[in-house]
């Protein structure tokens, strides 16, 4: 288990010469958008029939998997990105001094036991490589692609607001500066368009550690004799939260990678490495890992981006939540570029989901990604094209072309506070949806799950259709810097009334 791979690493036993022979384990580390950690240890006890620790610091699981189980690692839809873990330290005991801390930090480097971490990053990569000799169009090097998942701890939503397939910011070298953090290098803009703030002694920032010695050194551990083996590049990324820290994360960083680069032989490159090297330390707990993932899996169903796309790790999260059952009909009425039915429709293939938004251009980019969707499947399986249990339509919102008391379960996310259609606010907006949802319905097993900013103008709402919904169930999560909620609704008993005569 992961506590006696803690202790031989602390003895400084390698674990896999403790249990020579033995299957390659692997303690696995996934970040997950927050308020849903929950959810997404049920997601691997329920898919990989492993039990998951819930990180104090918010947004991560830890999992423990044997090393041939990654394929299904991967195909979890509630994780954003993985690492498996080098080691954790629960207590971890910093010096008050800054320069004795950063120098622990350097010296940690040679006592880690990286054997069977770098054994499950390598078995990782040949996974990945599998993949991309299967899709031959992938031509991009991760280099030209960019990272996107970078600015994202605590959910930030990406947005590329133009429709192009993967306009990432790509991570720029930091200089340390004079012990200030640097919160978000690239200024990620949230759905709101404002510039992001965390909290301020939360960052993230990846610094590029300067190779000093360019003295064509010798291959380092792991490597293969056949000649000169290539020399491996790396990065470090520092997340540091807490306020008892005397260093910046940047400095960590910096300091950390000299060690590491000093320790493997590796050569130091920002943009076009081999390896992530992830140094996380939250208040006491620290944990060293390799990443895994090189780019958020929450972008895996869409290709066309809105202003407002959102994750498909929250999306799952929240379809998750109304627990859809074979033949329900699931409705997304604000569906933007199609996020929650498309992540539905790909895992709950025996539903129906039905997407709508007033919006012609929101509606034109759903189904340009359902029709992306659809070509997934038929070069999956081109005997079957069977088509995706899904359909796209433009509508009023507030007059919706559905029978009364037909639907099962509403997921959507709500405008924000953006004039949506009409020139009405969400003040008018959203007990007019609600409504609306109640209406189609069905009543005593109907549920929705909504995600949305505006909470103060939400509950107003909830208060005066409390006769249809009954709040079940809140989750607090962070989209794009912004603090949101999720609830989840049951519909009531009470029948709807048909307020227009044409329904």
């Amino acid at each position: 288990g992961m506590a006696e791979a803690e202790a031989a690493g602390d003895a400084g036993l390698a674990p896999a010469a403790a249990q020579e022979g033995a299957e390659l384990a692997a303690v696995i580390g996934a970040t997950v958008p927050t308020g849903f950690e929950q959810t997404a240890a049920e997601e691997v006890r329920e898919k990989l029939g492993s039990a998951s620790r819930i990180s104090k610091d918010r947004g991560k699981i830890y999992f423990e998997v044997p090393a041939r189980s990654l394929p299904q690692v991967h195909r979890l839809r509630s994780v954003d990105n993985l690492f498996v873990v080098v080691q954790e330290f629960k207590d971890y005991q910093f010096k008050e001094n800054k320069e004795d801390a950063l120098k622990d930090l350097e010296d940690l480097v040679k006592k880690l036991p990286w054997t069977d971490p770098l054994k499950v990053w390598e078995l990782n990569n040949s996974l990945k490589k599998k993949k991309t000799k299967r899709k031959k169009h992938n031509l991009q090097s991760p280099a030209s692609r960019g990272k996107l998942s970078d600015g994202e701890e605590g959910g930030a939503d990406q947005n590329n607001t133009n429709d192009q397939e993967d306009c990432a910011q790509t991570p720029v070298a930091v200089e340390p500066t004079g012990g200030q953090e640097t919160e978000n290098p690239q200024g990620v803009t949230s759905r709101n368009g404002v510039e992001e703030e965390e909290d301020n002694e939360q960052s993230d920032v990846k610094v590029e550690v300067q190779a000093s010695s360019e003295s064509g050194s010798k291959a380092g551990e792991g490597q293969t004799g056949e000649g000169e083996a290539k020399v491996l590049r790396f990065r470090v990324t520092c997340n540091r939260a807490g306020d008892k820290h005397s260093f910046t994360s940047n400095e960590a960083a910096r300091d950390f990678g000299g060690a590491v680069q000093e320790h493997f032989q590796w050569k130091a490159d920002m943009t076009n490495f081999d390896v992530e090297v992830l140094l996380n330390i939250h208040n006491n707990e620290v944990v060293v890992g390799i990443a895994l993932t090189e780019e958020s899996l929450h972008r895996r169903n869409i290709t066309h981006f809105g202003p407002t796309t959102l994750r498909s790790t929250l999306a799952y999260g929240m379809l998750r939540l109304c627990d859809p059952q074979p033949t329900d009909i699931i409705v997304d009425p604000m569906c933007g570029t199609g996020a929650i039915p498309i992540e539905g429709a790909a895992e709950w293939p025996h539903c129906y989901h039905i997407a709508g938004d007033n919006n012609p251009q929101a509606v034109k980019r759903a189904a340009n990604n359902i029709s992306s969707l659809l070509r997934k499947n038929e070069s999956k399986d081109s005997s079957t094209a069977l088509g995706v249990p899904l359909d796209v339509i433009q509508w009023d919102i507030c007059r919706l072309p559905l029978r009364t008391g037909s639907v099962d379960i509403v997921v959507t996310d709500m405008p924000f506070g953006k004039r949506i259609g009409s020139k009405k606010k969400n003040w008018d907006l959203y007990p007019a949806c609600l409504m609306e949802m109640g209406r189609i319905c069905t009543p005593g097993t109907g549920r929705a799950v909504l995600l949305t900013q505006d909470k103060k103008c939400f509950a107003k709402a909830l208060s005066r259709v409390g006769h249809i919904w009954r709040r079940a169930q809140t989750v607090w999560v962070n989209v794009g810097g912004l603090h949101a909620a999720v609830y989840l609704l049951r519909r009531t008993s009470e029948p709807a009334q048909d307020t227009r005569p044409f329904w």
